[in-house]
């Protein structure tokens, strides 16, 4: 007869084993011990990466509190919020910048997706040629930024270059273009939709592809034509991929700085025409030595940077919901 212990422990077995209680400890030891093996191995990367961010800001931030002027380690001293300030009141170089830097990017940035989006439909289909098309539309985005200034410099030449004359022999009359106060912007939007509309193409094909094709079916049966289907069908499906397209070249074109300086130098032009924040951080850094204004600016122009990812994410969450 077994004994009252025994009993007890099988009773108490056989009730782990009909519960689940008994595997499922095991199950949850590997679950995580995964766990913390992953953040083991994800930790020197997340720790370099927040120190690669954490320290400049922290940086910048200590220095756009300070009236540094000629040199960055020097002492200064502390002025509070006084850079700020001048910033906020300057309405010569900084609102004007700031101007700049908003027509700028939403003149390209629109552009270059109502282009790209044009394009990546055209591009959806295969057709003979497509390969070559492709390859294209990579010259572009493979050519650095200056050299694509210098190369629009000796285009847009008002003298020499091949675009006066193309408009002399068209009988149009010949244009200043990146000389003009008044054209300077405008030609810089252009030679920035020209350079990265091949990228919002790329990133809009890209999601097209991975699109279902049965809802466009089923449209074409219910007697839908082609532009019902692109904005009540494709569009809709493809929200996803160009809130995140658009999201990725408004910050990149908000940072412009190469095309900008290449084509127009310090100051963006003797009038200032083409002179954006960042173009003016750069003056104020390394032409006047204001470094402490300059990392005013830096901050100030980094709230402006995450602002606009916070407000087109936002809207692109309620256009999903």
């Amino acid at each position: 007869m077994p004994s009252t212990r025994t009993t007890v422990e099988r009773r108490h077995t056989g009730t782990a084993a009909a519960t689940g209680r008994g595997p499922a400890q095991p199950a949850r030891s590997v679950e995580a011990t995964g766990r913390r093996l992953k953040w083991a191995m994800l930790a020197p990367a997340l720790l370099f990466v927040a120190l690669m961010i954490v320290f400049p800001l922290a940086f910048t931030i200590n220095l756009s509190l300070t009236d540094a002027f000629g040199a960055v380690n020097a002492g200064h001293p502390y002025v509070g919020l006084r850079n700020f300030a001048d910033l906020l009141s300057d309405s010569r170089r900084f609102w004007p910048a700031v101007q700049r830097t908003v027509v700028f990017t939403i003149g390209a940035v629109v552009l270059e997706t109502v282009l790209g989006l044009a394009l990546a439909m055209l591009l959806r289909h295969p057709f003979r040629g497509m390969r070559w098309i492709r390859t294209m539309l990579l010259i572009p985005l493979l050519t650095t930024p200056v050299a694509i200034g210098i190369l629009w410099l000796l285009i847009l030449d008002p003298t020499n270059g091949i675009a006066n004359h193309l408009l002399s022999e068209a009988g149009l009359p010949r244009m200043e273009f990146l000389g003009s106060v008044g054209q300077s912007l405008p030609t810089l939007m252009l030679i920035d939709v020209w350079q990265w509309t091949p990228m919002m193409t790329l990133l809009l094909l890209a999601g097209l592809t991975t699109l279902p094709t049965e809802p466009e079916e089923a449209a074409l049966v219910d007697g839908a034509g082609p532009w019902q289907r692109f904005r009540h069908v494709i569009l809709p499906m493809l929200a996803p991929a160009l809130s995140a397209a658009l999201v990725l070249r408004a910050v990149d074109a908000l940072k412009t700085f190469d095309i900008l300086y290449a084509t127009k130098g310090p100051g963006g032009g003797s009038d200032f025409e083409a002179e954006t924040l960042n173009v003016y951080a750069y003056g104020l850094t390394f032409d006047y030595q204001e470094y402490g204004l300059a990392a005013a600016l830096v901050a100030l122009f980094t709230l402006v940077i995450v602002a606009t990812v916070v407000l087109l994410r936002r809207g692109a969450g309620k256009k999903d919901a």
